[in-house]
């Protein structure tokens, strides 16, 4: 399985002087919707669409629950959700405070299956789309 990816040119953040370099940028191919993954999830067990649907939809209902109750949320070999955030510091730590917590953002931890699945990636560059000339003279009926 390859991911396709373009070229795209970046200059460096907060540095205009510098020169700008050229890094490769992934390609999304499509989407894959709730529905299609509880499609091919219940090919490969004994559930239904709809149950798998149900189990899918509570699954990504308690997920953030948990995280919002401070625990980890460890999926086997798939891998592990926490929370992460920024802070402000103070001098003094009698001074810390909740409120100074800021930008909760969700992470994850790829487990071994996971990791697996990703080692098998390969990269494709894209081919990019021929552009024809087209004279503006000459018209078409």
């Amino acid at each position: 399985m390859s991911i396709k990816f373009n070229i795209v040119e970046r200059g460096r953040p907060g540095h205009s002087e510098a020169p700008k370099k050229y890094y490769p940028s992934l390609q999304s191919t499509g989407r894959v919707s709730i529905v299609q993954l509880a499609e091919r999830a219940s090919d490969m067990c004994t559930l239904t669409t709809a149950d798998m649907m149900a189990a899918i939809e509570a699954l990504l209902a308690i997920i953030p629950d948990e995280l919002a109750h401070g625990n980890i949320v460890e999926l086997g070999d798939f891998g592990n959700f926490w929370l992460r955030f920024s802070a402000e510091g103070v001098e003094d730590a009698t001074k810390v405070r909740g409120d100074q917590i800021f930008t909760l953002l969700p992470r994850f931890h790829p487990g071994k299956r996971f990791r697996r699945a990703l080692a098998t990636v390969r990269f494709e560059k894209r081919r990019e789309k021929r552009r024809t000339h087209r004279d503006p003279s000459s018209k078409t009926s």
